[in-house]
């Protein structure tokens, strides 16, 4: 098997759902970061946790260090100072298990000669499942995701990430370039894995990120800030104050 690396209030999700019961309760958590590039401090003070049966919302405006975290946490990115720990136990090296966490990053990370039969394949994800969410694959099982559109591509890439069997998984802007309908379907397949795993998802699309999350965090300043309504947004300057 080929393993590709790649990392309501209007808030609140009901997390009910008709999916069988949660096996087993997971927690990812990182905090003690210090990031620094240059004479540039990118992040301190952060913390930020997920666990199964969970969305976990992070915002923050360009260059705050969203993308950074995601790093740390796959195991990416080094810092000066960091502690990430799943269940209480620390991960030392940054060699992640694909079981344990995956990553979606913002570029493709599939190779471009893989047949979505292939892809899906390679992490053990159902056709029929992706076909009844997106229909328009029916025909496409032996095509290449070379010729697939980017927003088709983008699809699968999302597809395996999120319903493949990990305990966490992070996607970071998993709706750019794609369709607004598509996106709705991409939201109710978020929903129903999270019964599975912990997700954590970023997006300057915040709208869709504020109706999905469980918990939302934003980063301002370097810090990560736990928020519990949609005024928090306001107070921490990441969207502007109503008048």
């Amino acid at each position: 098997m080929v393993i590709y690396l790649s990392i309501r209030l209007p808030f609140f999700s009901d997390s009910s759902n008709n999916n069988s019961k949660i096996m087993k309760n997971n927690l990812l958590e990182i905090d003690s970061v210090i990031l620094e590039f240059g004479s540039r401090r990118i992040l301190q003070d952060v913390y930020l946790k997920s666990e199964t049966g969970k969305i976990t919302g992070l915002l923050g405006r360009n260059g705050t260090g969203k993308s950074c975290i995601f790093k740390i946490l796959f195991g990416e990115l080094m810092s000066t100072s960091q502690s990430v720990r799943i269940n209480g136990n620390s991960l030392i090296t940054t060699k992640r298990q694909p079981k344990k966490i995956r990553c979606l990053p913002q570029s493709n990370f599939i190779p471009n000669y893989l047949t979505i039969k292939r892809a899906l394949s390679d992490f053990d994800v159902d056709f029929s499942d992706l076909v009844m969410h997106f229909p328009e694959f029916k025909k496409d099982y032996k095509t290449k995701l070379i010729n697939l559109s980017s927003g088709q591509r983008r699809i699968i890439e999302i597809f395996v990430i999120v319903t493949s069997q990990t305990d966490f998984c992070m996607l970071d802007e998993p709706f750019s370039q794609i369709m607004p309908l598509h996106v709705e379907t991409i939201k109710s397949i978020i929903e129903r894995e999270k019964i599975n795993k912990g997700i954590i998802i970023t997006d300057h699309m915040y709208k869709h990120i504020t109706e999905l999350s469980d918990d939302l965090y934003v980063i301002n300043n370097g810090k990560t800030y736990l928020t519990k309504s949609d005024r928090d947004l306001e107070t921490l300057g990441y969207v502007p104050k109503r008048n």
